[in-house]
């Protein structure tokens, strides 16, 4: 199964283990990512608030790309895709349109599923309770995503539901966590990802699973701050879902890259006997 691929700015840098653990999982499941030719920046996720026309001509260039590649595209960046699904839509102004760009996540769910999922498990996730975090821009606005829930996206539950997993229930996963935020009122961002972690541990989770790098810089690096916000400080692994589906599937490599989250992932996973 060949799919052209826009691995984005940050799973080469700040989400380098989110790209590593796509490919190891990817190659498992038979998946050929064909990385787009040339790709460049898409403008996530400052552009399209400076400058309408640049942010639309940064996304649409891959866009063209793409488009003459011929091969349906995955894209593990929630911002990225977002631009790019934008792109699509002007581009095609409503004519079929000539490649489908999809998340990874969804893309993984849907040309895969349950089954091809369950056929490469080795290493059972019973023992994990998540919840599943898929922030604001992998499913709205659906008028451009074309999401069928918007509000309750299930592609990385199903996905950990298919590994044993105990998925717990929330009605938090497409809440905002401020995204950039964070960079210019943080005490804002602060708070709506104070409300993430009170409501997932509330559900009964022990960690968040996300497939977004902001999202998950967001979570990952904030906790110990918010006991400074409101008192309560959090210590919950944020895990990206490709991290976990290569941990079931046996990948030697899941220590290194959830050891490079900056709060701690290693503890949970070896107590779960999982490492």
């Amino acid at each position: 199964m060949k799919v052209s691929y826009y691995p984005g700015c940050s799973l080469e840098g700040s989400a380098k283990e989110y790209g590593e653990s796509l490919k190891a999982v990817s190659r498992v499941l038979g998946i050929e990512l064909q990385e787009l030719a040339g790709w460049s920046c898409c403008g996530a996720s400052s552009a399209h608030v400076t400058n309408d026309a640049l942010a639309s001509e940064l996304a649409m260039k891959n866009l063209v790309i793409a488009n003459k590649e011929g091969r349906d595209m995955l894209v593990p960046c929630a911002a990225c895709y977002l631009r790019l699904k934008s792109a699509e839509k002007e581009l095609n102004s409503g004519k079929p349109a000539p490649i489908h760009i999809k998340h990874a996540a969804d893309f993984i769910w849907d040309e895969c599923g349950e089954k091809a999922i369950t056929a490469k498990l080795i290493k059972s996730l019973e023992k994990l309770n998540p919840v599943c975090y898929y922030g604001c821009l992998v499913t709205r606005p659906p008028k451009i995503t074309g999401s069928r829930e918007p509000e309750d996206p299930k592609s990385m539950d199903n996905i950990l539901k298919s590994l044993n997993a105990k998925v717990k229930t929330w009605s938090y996963k497409t809440d905002c966590c401020g995204g950039s935020l964070m960079l210019t009122h943080p005490e804002l961002a602060k708070k709506l990802i104070g409300r993430l972690f009170g409501m997932a541990v509330e559900a009964g989770a022990d960690c968040i699973v996300v497939s977004c790098p902001m999202c998950h810089s967001n979570l990952d690096t904030r906790q110990k701050e918010l006991k400074q916000l409101n008192g309560n400080g959090y210590n919950l692994p944020i895990y990206y879902f490709t991290e976990l589906m290569g941990l079931a599937f046996g990948n030697k490599s899941a220590a290194k890259w959830v050891n490079k989250h900056l709060t701690d992932a290693m503890t949970l996973l070896k107590r779960k006997e999982l490492l």
